[in-house]
């Protein structure tokens, strides 16, 4: 059935089936590379600390934060 398949795709093509073969490869691996390199994985130990983060109460800046924040509102401020 792969065979018949093959030919049957290839010949509206206008393809020979080698070259219909080799297109479907590169088509599929670069499908699935991309999608690797789309995807960014994560223990299950991390991914449940990460919504475990996301669900807690907002925590109080620390004063690096704070300072930046300040920081960013006189060079807006400046900048009006």
């Amino acid at each position: 059935m792969t065979d018949e398949l093959t030919d049957r795709a290839a010949s509206p093509a206008n393809e020979t089936v080698s070259d219909f073969a080799r297109t479907a490869v590169e088509e599929r691996a670069a499908a699935i590379i991309r999608e690797h390199d789309l995807v960014t994985r994560a223990s299950p130990d991390f991914f449940d600390d990460l919504l475990a983060a996301l669900d807690a109460p907002p925590a109080e800046p620390n004063d690096a934060l704070s300072l930046g924040a300040a920081l960013l509102d006189t060079i807006i401020t400046e900048r009006r």
